[in-house]
């Protein structure tokens, strides 16, 4: 390309780098306390506080119904809301980009420049949701997570709607009103919100062995992500690509979180529903705002057309993963969010995606649950945007949209072109042949008897169930079982029960007889079918453990009273903001808080009653004088946040009075965890608690974050590495954890 093309490319690349958000100010409107208020129609109002009336001063006297500006107010009001999603109504979006890797493999692949082209920079807009809650439920429960990514291409948008597990419930899309009902909240008294822990959906799931493998990977971590900037997004159905020779591939998209993949642990999911309903939404404006943008690597998994049929499994079934050791993953990009929403409604809210849309290169495929997906997902952007919704500034593409639809309800287009129907005289807005950028749509051969059935391939619904379970590790074994235990024990109905722990045992027998025993269930004498001993790299959260150590936007709680030692303070919270981290400082009251020797204080961003240990990934206390280690000890909630902390297996570390406050809440009932002694400045890490018995000025500026275990690495160094393992689950193995009080 020669130089001129490659400035003009250059050029090009840069403005639709923020064509989106260019495009979205036109819609944007900001307000000041020089904006006077007015009506919808554009007249100042005077007064919004009080209705027109008749009234002598002295009393209050009728309303009058020639208030328009009153019934203005109230009538726009009584129409703010819209119809909610039936499912995915609980969300939280972001702005971002996507770049395709320079030699990006997807070019064998597909003619798509927005997979092909390095060049290119691609607005992206992405939305989270839960599955089964209304919008006003919690983020932490457990449930499936949407992971829906909208790309305003140059040809167009290109709408990846997945979640974040790479399975789903159902083959045919012809039971998902069957799933959804079934999940949704009983009809008799609409409970519970937010959960599937009832009878309606193990009842369902029970008598439909094609749930079995999905139902697995909910009740797993993945079904509590710590955050949506740490879990995996997969597009779940089976799409095709086409390349420039006509050929066609099919494909898997997955997203690859940058910080790895993490969850919560049980007892704090719970907890954070209460202490802080909006915690995920919440984490990810932080992040961003934090100079932490999220970040995923996008990677697709390829099957050639003539392989279709080379596995034991169909490559169409939705329920069904392709093993990664049979399919590779291939990275061909990067998805970058950047930017927070402006207004919650117009962008979050009113996004809307649809499986149909695909731009030239990428198709779809015959998988049953995709064909109806692209039915549904349409149909019901209409029933709750209108047919117009397109044309709402978060989802009009950034491209030219040219054609001949007219009118409907909240049509915002004047169309000043006389003629709206093809063929015309004009020659108005004639089809692209494909050679110049029409959609091609691959000439597939097609045969067969019109009858309502499904594959052989497509009867098998335990095997990979199975491979998912034995490819976990000891603690997310041991998660999954409490997971069934708990969702099983909300199931009144011993039918239920009964019948979902005979089901288990065709997945796998010490599962089935360790959940019977819990729930009441049928305890199987023997297995309903052989485990094959199968693993597979992929499936357990530890397989995608980020490429360098890094504690980067994980949330650190620096407890704290009056007397605390300012260097160990100061130092730790410039060690942990260079390495990303966010560090909060709780004390007894907001507000300036005094150290030991005088001088200047340190501001309490919370008071100790006003946050939870749930609500940050790490605790550290640094040393103190006598008064205030005495302080700390002698305030329970001191107490709790440390045991607690400690029981949601999470990295603590303190320094000479910090340190004795560690220990004097949780030595009573574990005593296995070491800790460092006396005056020793010799660091001691036991189970992901990290001590030291001083920090003297040496320490202070020989000490710096170089994330990495043993005592010779300094303090700051191995209370990073303790945070970057995300959590200390030999607690958990070891029995340590059930020993406190939480």
């Amino acid at each position: 390309m020669s130089t001129v093309g490659q400035n003009v490319q250059q050029a090009f690349t840069s403005m639709t780098s923020n064509a989106k958000i260019a495009d979205l100010k036109r819609d944007t409107v900001t307000m000041s306390s020089s904006s006077g208020l007015t009506t919808d129609h554009g007249v100042f109002v005077s007064d919004t506080d009080n209705w027109l009336r008749a009234s002598d001063g002295n009393t209050i006297g009728p309303a009058l119904l020639e208030d328009q500006i009153g019934r203005e107010k109230i009538h726009r009001f009584d129409h703010e809301r819209i119809p909610e999603r039936v499912v995915h109504a609980r969300g939280a979006g972001a702005h971002g980009y996507f770049r395709a890797f320079e030699g990006s493999p997807a070019s064998k692949y597909t003619y798509a420049p927005v997979l092909t082209d390095s060049s290119r920079t691609t607005p992206v807009f992405v939305r989270f949701s839960t599955v089964q809650g209304s919008r006003g439920s919690a983020d932490t429960v457990r449930d499936v997570r949407g992971f829906a990514v909208k790309m305003y291409t140059e040809e167009g948008n290109w709408d990846i709607v997945g979640n974040n597990i790479p399975v789903f419930f159902i083959q045919d899309a012809i039971k998902f009103p069957d799933i959804i009902h079934a999940v949704k909240p009983e009809p008799h008294n609409e409970v519970p919100q937010g959960q599937s822990a009832h009878n309606s959906f193990w009842d369902f799931v029970g008598l439909q062995p094609e749930t079995a493998h999905m139902v697995c990977w909910v009740m797993s971590d993945r079904g509590i992500p710590r955050s949506l900037r740490m879990m995996q997004g997969f597009g779940v159905n089976t799409y095709t690509l086409i390349n420039s020779a006509g050929e066609r591939t099919f494909v898997k998209f997955h997203w690859q979180p940058e910080l790895g993949v993490h969850s919560l642990v049980w007892d704090e999911a719970l907890k954070i529903c209460g202490q802080d309903p909006d915690f995920h939404r919440k984490d990810l404006e932080e992040a961003i705002n934090n100079g932490a943008p999220p970040k995923w690597t996008l990677a697709i998994q390829t099957i050639a057309e003539k392989d279709e049929h080379n596995f034991e499994f169909d490559i169409l079934d939705a329920t069904k993963v392709w093993p990664t050791e049979l399919v590779p993953l291939q990275e061909i990009g990067e998805l970058v969010l950047n930017k927070t929403v402006d207004e919650f409604f117009s962008e979050t809210e009113q996004v809307a995606f649809c499986t149909s849309h695909v731009v030239p290169g990428i198709g779809f495929s015959d998988d049953p649950l995709l064909q109806g997906r692209n039915f549904s997902y349409f149909d019901t952007q209409i029933t709750r945007l209108g047919i117009n919704w397109e044309q709402l500034p978060i989802n009009r593409p950034v491209c030219p949209v040219m054609n001949f639809q007219r009118n409907g309800q909240h049509q915002s287009r004047i169309n000043a072109t006389r003629q709206n129907y093809w063929p015309n005289s004009k020659g108005i807005a004639p089809p692209v042949p494909v050679e110049k950028g029409g959609y091609q749509d691959f000439p597939q051969k097609v045969s067969g008897i019109k009858q309502r059935v499904r594959s052989s391939k497509f009867q098998e619904h335990y095997n990979q169930a199975q491979t998912f379970v034995n490819s976990l590790t000891p603690y997310e074994r041991a998660h999954l079982v409490a997971a069934f235990s708990f969702e099983l024990s909300h199931c009144d109905d011993p039918v239920v029960y009964k019948n979902y722990t005979q089901l288990l045992n065709n997945i796998d027998f010490d599962l089935a007889q360790e959940v019977a025993n819990n729930v009441g269930g049928v305890v199987p004498d023997e297995p309903a079918r052989n485990n094959h001993g199968k693993k597979a790299v992929g499936l357990s959260q530890l397989d995608f453990a980020p490429k360098q150590p890094t504690i980067k936007s994980r949330r650190i709680a620096i407890l704290i009273a009056d007397g605390f030692d300012s260097s160990a303070v100061t130092v730790m919270k410039a060690a942990l903001k260079a390495g990303g981290a966010v560090p909060f400082v709780i004390a007894p009251r907001r507000g300036q808080i005094s150290p030991s020797g005088g001088g200047e204080g340190v501001f309490a961003d919370h008071h100790f009653e006003g946050q939870r240990s749930t609500m940050y990934d790490a605790l550290y206390i640094p040393g103190g004088n006598e008064t205030f280690g005495k302080t700390l000890r002698e305030n329970g909630r001191v107490v709790h946040w440390i045991a607690e902390a400690f029981a949601h297996c999470k990295a603590i570390a303190g320094i000479g009075e910090g340190s004795k406050t560690i220990a004097f809440a949780i030595s009573n009932y574990v005593t296995a965890v070491s800790f460092s002694s006396g005056d020793s400045n010799t660091v001691v890490t036991s189970y992901g608690v990290t001590t030291a018995g001083t920090y003297s000025l040496k320490s202070v500026a020989t000490d710096v974050l170089n994330i990495a275990y043993g005592g010779d690495k300094g303090f700051i160094s191995n209370f990073a590495y303790e945070i970057s393992k995300h959590r200390c689950y030999e607690r958990e193995l070891e029995g340590l954890t059930s020993k406190i009080p939480y």
